[in-house]
């Protein structure tokens, strides 16, 4: 038989048909796109017209090791010619030792476990539902925080312009102003709605703008939840695998602030994963720690199809080995670095300072610009995002070079320019 090439499946067309045809064909849930991309190579990607661009994104946060990365290539394909998919009535040993390598990561317990699905909004989906399991009616969660556009997942979310269209949503959430420790001690204090199930919190609010908790927020929330017998619940969706420089933003050492010597770290209750975890494939991951959280979602109250399947369990497993290998949380911390520094120390007037942590960084404007800089930035061959109006979020693959870095630094004043003069 003969076996098509991806090429004879797809077809050929130029960038602009391919966007013409991309509009006829799928559903306007996004903004057109801007670009066709058909290939790319660790952090450089190339266009249906042949035009390269630095990849300071990486599928927001998600593509961590780049693009076309050997390692992942070859398991993926080792995997995909031996099993690619089987139900949950059977295991994979790709998939034990997925959940082994996590628990591992993330420092979990003895009686700990591990759900699978297949993306960040599934996870938080299944954190919900183990917070509905407690019997208790409230769950908490921050202004400024995103947590996906699935139902569940959108009552946690605060943002009115996301939820509005869809009321109405999930009953008994409620939303807290970030990184404000007495406010939650203050929601968390009051019964007289009944007690809270859960906080629900990211170390770093992507969508938000690149919000990193305040030094000693995350600990506060973790003593505050104890005291009141609630779960804590960080979604490390965008933040998880490295991105930030450790394996879990919540990992940071600043987040225990002075109680470092006597809390040597910080252990939540259910930790949600997504993006970045695949390098790309889709996979998404609840980490319950401890075996009374992890038996609160019991036989048939819970499931997906494709919730590890060998096919993401293998290109997962494939990326931890990378990161570890490589030393790319190293690499996260010391290239964000050379980011943030570089670009603080333009001191460009349209430029009020930079957020976040590792790998995940936003430029933050004195203006409401974001959208015209990162149309400059796509015109100059740099893709980057307007993640809120006076942001632009840097998240580029974690295999990004100072290099490449400075290459970005360097040209920032020349884009920031163009997108004044557009204004």
């Amino acid at each position: 038989m003969s076996v098509p090439t991806l090429a004879d499946l797809v077809g050929h067309a130029s960038d602009e048909q391919w966007r013409a045809r991309h509009g006829a064909a799928v559903m306007g849930t996004y903004a057109p796109p801007a670009r066709v991309l058909v290939s790319g190579r660790g952090a450089v990607v190339r266009d249906a017209a042949g035009r390269e661009y630095l990849d300071l994104l990486a599928g927001i946060a998600t593509t961590s090791l780049g693009h076309a990365h050997p390692v992942l290539a070859a398991v993926v394909a080792e995997q995909l010619s031996t099993l690619g998919h089987v139900s949950n009535l059977a295991a994979t040993p790709v998939q034990v030792r997925l959940a082994e390598r996590l628990l591992e990561l993330v420092h979990a317990p003895a009686g700990s476990g591990v759900f699978f699905c297949g993306s960040g909004a599934e996870a938080n989906e299944a954190a919900f539902k183990i917070a509905r399991r407690t019997g208790r009616p409230r769950v908490v969660a921050a202004h400024g925080g995103f947590h996906g556009r699935t139902m569940g997942a959108l009552a946690l979310t605060a943002n009115e312009a996301y939820r509005a269209p869809f009321a109405p949503l999930p009953a008994g959430v409620e939303h807290v102003p970030f990184g404000d420790a007495d406010a939650l001690a203050a929601v968390l204090a009051d019964t007289s709605r009944g007690e809270v199930a859960a906080v629900v919190l990211e170390p770093v609010q992507g969508e938000g703008g690149v919000v990193p908790a305040p030094p000693g927020y995350l600990l506060a929330a973790r003593r505050l939840t104890r005291e009141a017998g609630a779960l804590l619940v960080l979604d490390e969706v965008q933040t998880g695998v490295g991105r930030t420089g450790a394996w879990f933003a919540h990992q940071l050492p600043h987040h225990l602030g002075d109680a470092l010597a006597e809390e040597p770290e910080l252990l939540p209750d259910v930790v949600t994963l997504a993006k970045g975890l695949g390098g790309g494939v889709p996979v998404g991951a609840v980490l319950a720690l401890g075996s009374d959280v992890a038996g609160l979602l019991g036989p048939g109250q819970h499931g997906t199809t494709f919730g590890g399947n060998p096919l993401s369990a293998a290109a997962a497993l494939a990326v931890l080995h990378v990161v570890e290998k490589d030393d790319l949380l190293g690499n996260a911390r010391d290239v964000g670095a050379v980011l943030r520094d570089g670009v603080l120390a333009l001191g460009h007037p349209a430029v009020r300072g930079v957020r976040g942590e590792g790998l995940l960084l936003a430029v933050v404007l004195h203006e409401p610009r974001a959208r015209a800089v990162a149309a400059a930035a796509l015109a100059a061959g740099f893709l980057v995002n307007a993640v809120t109006p006076d942001a632009v979020r840097l998240a580029p693959p974690l295999v990004l070079t100072a290099g490449q870095a400075q290459r970005f630094v360097d040209a920032l004043p020349g884009v920031l320019d163009t997108a004044g003069a557009a204004a």
